[in-house]
Parts: C-alpha cells; structure tokens; sequence
C-alpha cells in the first residue's frame, strides 16, 4: 500500500534531519520497515488498521521465519518508533504497540582479540606495509592499512567515523582526533607514537602514487583519492592480515573487533568506564559496561586454567556478598 510506505518514509526522514541517525541506521530500519510493510500488504492492513494482535501475529510469523531474537527485537524497536512517531504527529490514530512490553535481548558478549593476537595482526600489517619491493601502488595501499588498523585500535573509534575523517583530520604532530560519530555528536580520541606514524607512512607513500595530488580523505582509494575507503574493502584487508597473522579464527576478526579490543585491553589496564564511554562514544553508561563482563569472562578463564587444585573441568565460582567478604 503505497499510503504505508509513503507514513514509514516520513518516519525516516525524520531520524535522519530531526535526530542525525546515520545512514547505517536509517538502511538497517529501512529494511525492517521493508519486511513489516510487506505483511501488511500481505494481510490487506494499513497502519492505522493496526492493533496489538495483529504486531503479535507479525512476530510470530518472523519467528517461524526462523529470525534470531536480536533481528525480531530490533524490528519491534522499529515498529514501535513509527507508530509512536504517526500518534505523535496526528496521522495515526493509536499505538499499537504502547501496552506491549519490550522484548529483552540476550547478551551477547562481543569477540576480543588477545593484546598479543591484536599485536599480531598490526605487525603483519606493518612488515607489508614496510616492504617497497611490491611496488608504489601496492606498498602504498599496505601502509593505509596499518594507518587504519593502529588508528582503530589507538582510538576505539567505529570503522565508520574512521573512514569519513577528512584528510585535515591528522595533521603534522597530532595526537588527537576530532571524531564526529553516532548522532552528529563530536568527541576527542587520542593517538600513540605508532598511530602517528603509521599514518605520516601512509600520506607519503599516497601522495608519492598521486604526484602530490590532495584527497578531501584521511583514509581513501590508491588510485582515486576523492573516493573514501569502503567499509567492504576494510573488512576484506583486516580478515586478509588476520590470515596472514597466523590468527586462529581469521573469520571472526573486523574491524569493528579492533574497537572492542582497544576498550578490553584499556578497562583490563584500568581506565575508568566513565572515560571510556567518553572515548568510544556511548550515549549511555550501560553500553560500556558490557566490557566488565569480558573482564569477569577473562579472569574466570584465567582461573580455570592457572589455579593449582583445578583438577577438573570446570570449576565452581561462588558469589560471596560484601557482609561475608
């Protein structure tokens, strides 16, 4: 129904001028408004035609899909916001969803690579990036690799707010960056000696390739400097060092796994979860403390392997409470 797509389209609209919800997160909604729109044209429904048993029938048919349940409760978090956002705008008559309680997503603990795995990886991306028997276009396109890889991990910034620094971004002597990330929001993250250097490696071995030409990007094509990087071409360099590396799930590494080990390795060495949500750019203390839980994982495993009377499997932990401690 061209009158549903049209309701879901202002909705978008409206994340993307009204809120700064970046073009990840409106592509991400627009599919999941894509699928629900679809059921309703299916079952013969508009919007306003909605009603709590009808969202209900619609989660079931995405279970029998065979959805996780992360999917099926970002879909709900999407057909929430757009039928709050038709009340609120006077052009639905009613919430549907305003009585339903929200679906708890399972924790998820996110993969992290070990300091030595972490260094590695960017050793492997440096020992390329080092070597001018590939020749200029090739050792040039190493060496932006290494930049972006220490830049990922100095920072704990996102890939997407690394790829859209501008070129002025890093300027001689740096070391910080000003990052503009989720929400239009801008913060400060540091650099260390080998970030800097890596990235001064790169510009010079980019702009010997180019003859000097300027590019509007930090991080951007050989070839083409007024092209950024891709997302897809970063994935693909980071799992091609992981191989190269010697990792032991190559598969399992992005470069989003960089963020998390920075914010691992920090807290584990630790750094306040109060600067670091500052650095990683959480809206909200609860994001970060997800890093705790990795601590605990770490320290149980440490353990279960080191302990002297662990003769067993597993072994048992016990929460003592503070009045017994």
């Amino acid at each position: 129904m061209r009158s549903n797509r049209r309701l879901a389209q202002l909705w978008l609209d409206a994340l993307a001028t009204e809120l700064g919800a970046s073009a990840g997160t409106i592509a991400t909604y627009s599919d999941d408004l894509t699928c629900y729109l679809g059921w309703l044209e299916l079952n013969g429904l508009g919007l306003n035609d909605v009603g709590l048993e009808q969202v209900r029938d619609y989660i079931a048919a995405l279970d029998q899909r065979g959805y996780g349940g992360a999917t099926i409760a970002r879909r709900l978090t999407v057909i929430r916001g757009l039928h709050r956002f038709l009340v609120n705008e006077e052009l639905g008559s009613h919430n549907p969803t305003a009585s339903m309680p929200a679906m708890r997503r399972p924790r998820k603990l996110p993969f992290v690579l070990s300091v030595a795995d972490t260094e590695a990886l960017l050793e492997a991306a440096h020992t390329l990036a080092a070597d001018p028997s590939v020749g200029l276009y090739r050792q040039a396109g190493y060496a932006r690799r290494a930049a972006l890889f220490e830049t990922l991990y100095a920072s704990g910034m996102r890939i997407s707010e690394a790829l859209s620094l501008p070129a002025d971004a890093a300027p001689a002597g740096t070391r910080m960056l000003l990052v503009r990330g989720k929400g239009d929001k801008q913060r400060l993250v540091p650099l260390h000696e080998r970030a800097v250097a890596a990235i001064t490696h790169w510009q010079t071995l980019a702009s010997a390739y180019s003859g000097g030409a300027p590019s509007p990007w930090l991080f951007h094509s050989v070839r083409n400097g007024t092209k950024a990087l891709t997302r897809q071409a970063a994935l693909l360099e980071i799992k091609e060092a992981a191989v190269a590396a010697g990792l032991a799930s190559p598969e399992r590494v992005s470069p989003h796994v960089l963020r998390h080990a920075f914010a691992t390795h920090m807290h584990s060495g630790g750094m306040d979860l109060r600067v670091l949500q500052e650095l990683l750019g959480h809206a909200g203390i609860e994001t970060t403390q997800i890093y705790t839980h990795l601590d605990t994982s770490r320290l149980h495993q440490m353990v279960q392997d080191l302990h002297p009377l662990n003769t067993q499997d597993e072994i048992t932990t016990t929460v003592v409470s503070p009045s017994a401690a």
